[in-house]
C-alpha cells in the first residue's frame, strides 16, 4: 500500500522517514519530494509498505503526530 505524507518538516530526511515507518513493518520504498531547482524537499513524499495491515496501523499512529517542526498527514496514495 502507498501512503502520502504531507505537511512534512524540510529538514526531515527520507533516512528519518523510513525509520518512522519501519516501526510499524517493511518498507518497500521512501520518496521525499525534492525540488528540482533548490534541492531542497517540497514538504511531502510516499512510503510503499508490502503489507496492508503494516500500512494501515502506520496510518493511524503517525497521522497527526509531530515529526521536526510540523504536524505530519498519512492517507492512502491515490493511484494515478
Amino acid at each position: 500500500m502507498k501512503l502520502l505524507i504531507r505537511n512534512l518538516d524540510r529538514l526531515t530526511t527520507e533516512k528519518e522517514l523510513k525509520k518512522l515507518f519501519q516501526e510499524f513493518g517493511i518498507v518497500q520504498s521512501c520518496d521525499l519530494v525534492i525540488d528540482k531547482v533548490t534541492g531542497e524537499s517540497k514538504g511531502f513524499g510516499f512510503v510503499e509498505m508490502p503489507r496492508p495491515g503494516d500500512a494501515k496501523a502506520a496510518m493511524s499512529n503517525l497521522n497527526n503526530q509531530t515529526v521536526g517542526a510540523n504536524k505530519i498527514r498519512v492517507k492512502k496514495a491515490e493511484e494515478k
